[in-house]
């Protein structure tokens, strides 16, 4: 049998049973509150964090899953776009490792968690790289390091030191040196992540927490089931 000696449960500091009774009570969630369409719904969330000052509700957890040996990753970046076609996060598609994930595998899944209000969104479908037309308008607006900083990083390749990844950004400055505009890198851009599943979480006391999930159904209609926590 295993040793026991070094085993940890790990609670916030200072937690005690009756501090753990008092979580998730900012809320709850019912059927009658949902809008037909997740994407519809997802904006009414997303703008209630907003107007509540949510920290950064833009930021996602993106998963992927690397095949034929299943293992998956996940990283934390964020949100620059939503619409009926999806939820779309830009990056570099050739050397990160999501982007090895995607080749082999185009599905992901994106996790919002939005503490002040008690909630997560979890969305799953399949992936689709953004044209470099697409691609290149959101790319405009970033300031000139991040667009620079987009030629040089040859993303989760392994750096002998810092001093290779500044001499790096600095051969991308002298390449587009006098050019306000600059192309979007062939390789950097978009994803839409498509969803085909959408849930809705609401924190409940005692973790009998609200979930309501939409799945979408071949015809594009959308079902809606209240799920057990």
């Amino acid at each position: 049998m295993a040793s026991q000696a070094n085993r940890r449960i790990l609670n916030p500091s200072g937690t005690n049973d009756s501090h753990q009774a008092q979580q998730y009570t900012k809320g709850e969630l019912n059927v009658d509150q949902l809008h037909s369409d997740p994407i519809k719904q997802f904006d009414i969330w997303f703008q209630h964090a907003q107007d509540e000052k949510v920290h950064q509700p833009e930021t996602v957890t993106l998963s992927t899953a690397e095949l034929p040996s299943g293992r998956v990753s996940a990283r934390v970046v964020y949100l620059k776009e939503v619409d009926e076609r999806g939820f779309v996060v830009y990056s570099n598609w050739a050397t990160s490792r999501k982007a090895h994930d995607v080749s082999a595998n185009p599905h992901a899944a994106l996790t919002f968690w939005w503490h002040e209000l008690e909630r997560q969104v979890r969305v799953e479908g399949p992936c689709e790289r953004m044209t470099s037309e697409e691609s290149q308008v959101y790319y405009d607006t970033r300031i000139r390091g991040s667009r620079i900083g987009a030629w040089a990083s040859q993303q989760s390749n392994v750096l002998k030191d810092r001093s290779e990844l500044e001499q790096q950004v600095a051969d991308a400055e002298k390449k587009f040196d006098g050019h306000e505009q600059i192309p979007v890198p062939e390789f950097w851009g978009g994803l839409r992540v498509k969803p085909e599943m959408v849930e809705f979480w609401q924190g409940r006391p005692s973790r009998l927490h609200d979930r309501f999930r939409y799945t979408k159904a071949e015809g594009g209609e959308w079902k809606v089931d209240r799920l057990s926590p």
